[in-house]
């Protein structure tokens, strides 16, 4: 036996072992390769880039020269770029002793002859370290814009300005480090060559972007000032900075980047794309400090992934029911998310959430399904075994719940609902023995379909009559109303029923119907060899006496107020203020009305002789009640108490 035990421990750690493979697998696949999967990964990772990025203050050594509109006005053509502004702001930014400029400008054609010279002799002549975009390629340029560029820009200020994009969401998520060039060698990339020249050895192989961040929300990560004030700016603005400039144009050089997913602003600097030479002042920062990036290499992800599938597998074999272990995975799940917004926010690593998710789900889900056979056949076995005897709600409380089985109950308020066939007992008497019970099964069966539509539970059969009870086993917040809205149909149902019969030469009686909400017990009750699911309490005797009173009052239905009042959108109208038997206070007791009936004339002649009654005008409600005793019962029974000397709507029950 032990021999056994053990082989199907050891086969099924196996299988935990598999599952947690698998998941973490197809966790990874589905990420790296289903276009859709990335894109939401990427985005959940851009979206904490844009909005919970730690605050950094603005990069004391990178400045932004723009190119924006208000430049573009001073000269009369917008593209390309005055020649001769260029020399003079690069001659400008020398004079203010700069540390190096990024020119992100691509002269790829001539302009004005005499301002293309200037140009052309500056960049010959800068002294400080200088890199110029540049960009290789029949897809790019053609043969006469590359010998353009090749003879305008000197070959050690060449820096590919290439930027590369996911290729599922075209967005800038890498630093280029450059490529090799027929004729040329290796050419480094602009953020690469940039800080070779100033001493710093740049990666030699792609790596991740990490995005600076802002000090406010109102401030760039880089100061940024127009090209064409920078002579009137102070000096000390530009000494000893590294300069890149380039374009702040709305539809020109923009690209789309996690900085951009979400705008900080409704017109901004991220309106249609991060500038080009925004993403290289990014690449810049992020080389000269030799920052990682925040997200988890390969070995981080791997463990991560295998680490949330076996927490996943383990999770399904919790002894808890199903609904418990899948609202705790998702809670877990929800903190892990909000626990990757967070750890992100104060500096930590950006983690990624789909993948991990993903691998826990799919963990859990293998393990439900293996681990969870024997319990799922043990639910199909009490199900099918009690589901003939007890209420479908009762059922599923087992099945959850197993401890329910024991004796014991709880006190909690309900709303208890019974029926009863008037003169059933005689009726029965004249009917054959197969006709009545076919008769009755098919009369039970309709009410016990309209009580379970509505989430009753059917607590009893007693020959003809039902008790049944909203509220429990599971709770319900409108317990009430259920109620209210089942007596009404169960009202209709015992109608048709009654009438249909009636056209069968069998004289079935009218269905009454009492419902009460109150404070009761209610679990199992009797004894550890035979108990039974039921409620026992002064609210269950009240709702039965109810159920007799409509016999009194003409009525079909008899609801108290404490169940009405919960209800005020369905409409009811008031009957009589009852003292029931060995009590000493009234109850207020009403029948539920349809909609068309509510708005009908002769239910407002109605209330209004009900109200002269209540307040004690009998003489003036009587000739009201008469004018409808003839249609409506519980008229008529108003008017036979003002026959007999009755003043008011106070009714005390002698009998039960």
């Amino acid at each position: 036996m032990m021999r056994m035990h053990r082989r199907k421990a050891a086969k099924e750690h196996a299988i935990l072992t598999v599952f947690v493979l698998l998941a973490a697998m197809s966790g990874w696949f589905g990420v790296e390769h289903l276009a859709i999967l990335r894109m939401v990964e990427q985005w959940v990772g851009d979206l904490r880039v844009a909005t919970l990025q730690p605050p950094e203050p603005q990069h004391p050594q990178i400045i932004v020269v723009a190119i924006t509109e208000e430049t573009l006005e001073q000269f009369p053509y917008r593209a390309p770029i005055d020649r001769q502004f260029l020399s003079d702001l690069l001659r400008e930014l020398e004079r203010r002793q700069a540390r190096a400029i990024f020119l992100d400008i691509l002269l790829d054609q001539p302009t004005e002859p005499e301002k293309d010279q200037i140009l052309r002799a500056t960049l010959r002549r800068m002294t400080l370290p200088t890199v110029v975009s540049y960009i290789h390629g029949a897809n790019f340029l053609t043969d006469k814009q590359s010998a353009f560029l090749n003879d305008f820009v000197p070959a050690e200020q060449r820096g590919l300005a290439n930027l590369i994009k996911d290729r599922f969401d075209n967005t800038v998520r890498w630093i280029y480090p450059g490529a090799v060039i027929p004729g040329q060698g290796h050419l480094p990339g602009v953020a690469a060559l940039l800080v070779s020249r100033l001493g710093i050895a740049p990666p030699a192989e792609t790596i991740p972007m990490t995005w600076r961040g802002r000090p406010d929300a109102e401030t760039e990560p880089f100061g940024i000032y127009p090209a064409h004030l920078v002579p009137v700016l102070p000096k000390a603005w530009f000494a000893d900075k590294i300069i890149l400039i380039g374009a702040d144009l709305s539809l020109t050089d923009r690209h789309r980047t996690p900085l951009s997913a979400i705008s900080h602003t409704v017109k901004g600097l991220y309106e249609f794309g991060t500038p080009g030479v925004v993403i290289h002042a990014h690449a810049v920062a992020q080389l000269l400090r030799r920052q990682d990036s925040p997200e988890p290499g390969e070995l981080g992800r791997a463990f991560l992934l295998l680490t949330t599938a076996l927490l996943g597998a383990v999770w399904s074999a919790l002894p808890l029911t199903l609904a418990t272990r899948l609202a705790l995975a998702i809670g877990a799940l929800s903190l892990f998310w909000v626990t990757g917004f967070q750890l992100f926010h104060q500096g930590g690593p950006l983690l990624p959430l789909l993948a991990p998710t993903l691998t826990f789900a799919l963990a859990l889900a293998a393990g439900e399904l293996y681990l969870g056979r024997e319990e799922r056949e043990q639910r199909k076995f009490i199900k099918n075994a009690f589901s003939r005897y007890l209420a479908p709600a009762v059922v599923e409380q087992l099945l959850d719940n197993r401890h329910a089985l024991r004796l014991g109950g709880e006190r909690r308020e309900m709303t208890f609902l019974f029926t009863d066939v008037a003169e059933f007992t005689a009726f029965s008497e004249a009917l054959e023995a197969t006709a009545l019970t076919q008769l009755l099964n098919r009369y039970l069966d309709g009410l016990c379909q309209v009580i379970l539509k509505h989430e009753g539970t059917v607590i009893n059969f007693m020959g003809d009559a039902v008790f049944a009870l909203f509220g429990a086993p599971a709770h319900q917040d409108d317990h009430p109303c259920r109620a209210m809205a089942c007596a009404l149909e169960l009202d209709a149902f015992a109608e048709t029923f009654r009438l249909e019969a009636e056209r069968n030469h069998i004289p079935f009686g009218v269905t009454r119907i009492g419902v009460h909400t109150g404070f009761a017990a209610i679990g199992n009750m009797g004894s550890e060899v035979r108990f039974q699911y039921t409620s026992l309490g002064d609210a269950v005797n009240t709702a039965a006496r109810l159920e007799g009173l409509n016999k009194f009052t003409g009525s079909r239905i008899a609801l108290s107020e404490e169940t009405t009042s919960r209800c005020p959108h369905l409409p009811a109208r008031p009957v009589a203020s009852v003292v029931l038997k060995g009590k000493t206070q009234p109850i207020a007791v009403l029948e539920p009305l349809t909609p068309e009936q509510a708005r009908s004339p002769t239910m407002l002649r109605y209330r209004e002789a009900h109200a002269l009654l209540a307040a004690g005008h009998s003489e003036q409600a009587e000739p009201l009640f008469r004018s409808l005793a003839e249609t409506d019962p519980c008229a008529g029974f108003h008017l036979d108490r003002i026959q007999k000397g009755a003043r008011d709507v106070t009714l005390r029950m002698e009998a039960k």
